[in-house]
């Protein structure tokens, strides 16, 4: 038996239409699950379909809105519809908005805290049942190096990432008895849409990046597949409630 092996099993990914989301669900269709690709651009939902039936996978894409409770609970329905069951979910949309603290309007706040927590939250539990009703399943929640350290243009983001990291934990309590796992894993810098917006509006930030960086470079989505197929085959089935950085060695420099 292949540990990493997922043939068979339906994996869901928000935000899978581009950056670490597309690069997760890349090591899973390699790895033999069927993908949903959820984004809110049908365009891009519909050429991550295409790249990932190229791997020789079964892909399907869904329009969600995920700060909107109905529309997570119709992405949910619609998965298990069209490939009978539901095992996986990786809770990868987010968005930022980079300013100083007392810049923010309290509109930016909400509209970050329910981008990155709250839609991971009401995603998680509407896939529960399908999830039990499969005899378990595995939750990835994608959190950030935010939530280890703090930086002043992220006060929303860094909220939102270190909640990521709680609501991690209790989750895997709760639905350990259920057979669910639930993880969470840590970008550090990686070399994606967003990212390039930072390094516009944050001064010299490539060139701390890879200085600090004991790989030396920023990461690419692509280093994202490897932690996915882990944390979404039986080769994890006895680990749950972690947050796994994945970010080159970024936070463990001083």
């Amino acid at each position: 038996m292949n540990p990493f092996d997922l043939s068979h099993r339906v994996a869901l990914v928000t935000g899978g239409n581009g950056g670490i989301g597309l690069g997760m669900a890349r090591g899973l269709a390699q790895a033999g699950a069927a993908v949903v690709v959820a984004g809110r651009n049908s365009q891009k939902n519909e050429t991550a379909v295409a790249e990932l039936q190229t791997l020789g996978a079964k892909a399907a894409s869904v329009i969600v809105n995920v700060t909107e409770q109905a529309s997570c609970e119709a992405m949910i329905a619609f998965a298990v519809e069209h490939f009978g069951r539901l095992d996986i979910l990786i809770n990868n949309a987010g968005t930022n908005i980079r300013k100083q603290p007392m810049d923010y309007a309290l509109a930016e706040w909400h509209e970050v805290l329910e981008t990155n927590l709250t839609s991971a939250f009401v995603c998680s539990q509407a896939a529960y049942p399908a999830m039990t009703k499969a005899g378990g399943g595995k939750i990835i929640n994608i959190g950030s190096m935010m939530s280890i350290f703090g930086a002043s243009f992220a006060v929303p983001y860094a909220a939102s990432k270190g909640g990521i990291v709680q609501m991690t934990k209790a989750l895997a309590t709760a639905w350990a008895k259920d057979n669910i796992q639930v993880n969470a894993v840590l970008p550090g810098w990686i070399d994606t849409d967003l990212t390039k917006k930072a390094r516009e509006q944050v001064e010299g930030l490539h060139d701390k990046v890879v200085q600090r960086t004991p790989a030396g470079r920023w990461g690419v989505t692509d280093d994202f597949a490897g932690i996915a197929v882990f944390l979404a085959s039986p080769a994890s089935d006895f680990v749950t409630g972690t947050a796994i950085p994945v970010d080159g060695g970024y936070s463990v420099q001083g």
